[in-house]
C-alpha cells in the first residue's frame, strides 16, 4: 500500500446535482424547486424563527430579569475553614488561599464570612469582611487587614 494509491472507497463520495441542465437531465427548467412561490425565487426563503406573520415565540414569551454588568463576585471563606488550615500566627491573603487550593480562582476579591470559631492568631488581608468574623479573629487576638 502506498499513499499515492490510497482514496475514498466505492460509493463514499457523491458526485454534486447538477441542475438547471436541460430536461434531459431530469433537473432542467425548475432545477428541482417546484413551481412558483418564495422558495423557488432566487434569495427566497424565510429567516430563521420566522412563523408566517404569527406572533413568534421570542415574543410571545414574557421578559424576564437582567443581567447587571456592573456585579462583583467575590470568593467567600469560612473562618471555620481557616482555622482548620492554617497555623498560628499566619498570613491569609487571596494569593495564599488559591495556592492552597481552598478558593479556585481570583474573582473580583475575596469576602471572609463568620461561619465557625477561630482560636488561632491569624493575620486576615481580605476586600471584605462580615461583622461576626471581624469580631471573631480580632477576638481570638488575629488581626485583620482590608486590601
Amino acid at each position: 500500500m502506498k499513499l499515492s494509491t490510497l482514496g475514498p472507497s466505492k460509493g463514499a463520495r457523491m458526485k454534486p446535482k447538477r441542475v438547471g441542465r436541460g430536461p434531459g437531465s431530469g433537473h432542467g427548467k425548475t432545477s428541482t424547486r417546484g413551481h412558483k412561490g418564495q422558495k423557488s425565487r432566487s434569495g427566497g426563503g424565510v429567516r430563521p424563527g420566522f412563523e408566517g406573520g404569527q406572533m413568534p415565540l421570542q415574543r410571545r414569551l414574557p421578559k424576564v430579569g437582567f443581567k447587571n454588568f456592573n456585579r462583583k463576585v467575590y470568593n467567600v471563606v469560612n473562618i471555620g475553614r481557616l482555622n482548620k488550615v492554617f497555623n498560628d500566627g499566619e498570613l491569609i491573603d487571596p494569593q495564599i488561599l488559591l495556592d492552597k487550593g481552598i478558593i479556585k480562582k481570583l474573582n473580583d476579591g475575596l469576602k471572609i464570612l463568620g461561619t465557625g470559631n477561630v482560636s488561632k492568631k491569624l493575620t486576615v488581608r481580605a476586600h471584605k469582611l462580615s461583622k461576626t468574623a471581624r469580631e471573631k479573629i480580632e477576638a481570638a487576638g488575629g488581626k485583620v487587614e482590608v486590601i
